[in-house]
């Protein structure tokens, strides 16, 4: 799909990668993106396949978080039967890179008296320390 890669100053589209999207809800569960491609005339482009993009939340302490999932699917029918499984697969993604996310912040922290980053041991340059509360 998009290019993440791609310079953000070049703002020029591809007339040889358009998609036409179409919203699909059951208005419960999820919805459905169909993602149909076109030619630059607007007429579908019968050499690309269709593309099914589930969409979804989670709901987080800081609030909801979108989730978007591709799904393998020969027709609008056979990606709303996968939805669930894809959901439930992109949710389990999710928590494993927000628990990776944990890890990584929780094994950078720097606790006082530790020292790190050109200061004293206290953590404020010129005052010494080792991690205890120290009166002049």
């Amino acid at each position: 799909m998009a290019d993440r890669n791609a310079d953000p100053r070049d703002a020029n589209m591809d007339a040889t990668d358009l998609w036409r999207e179409e919203l699909i809800t059951d208005r419960k569960i999820g919805t459905l993106r169909v993602m149909t491609p076109i030619t630059a005339q607007g007429t579908a482009d019968p050499s690309r396949s269709q593309l099914f993009v589930g969409e979804a939340q989670m709901m987080t302490n800081v609030g909801a978080l979108p989730i978007n999932f591709e799904i393998e699917a020969d027709s609008l029918a056979d990606a709303v039967k996968k939805y669930g499984d894809a959901a439930r697969e992109a949710f389990e993604r999710t928590l494993r890179e927000l628990q990776d996310l944990r890890r990584q912040q929780a094994s950078s922290l720097v606790l006082p008296g530790q020292g790190g980053g050109g200061f004293s041991a206290g953590g404020i340059p010129g005052m010494g320390g080792g991690g205890k509360i120290q009166m002049p």
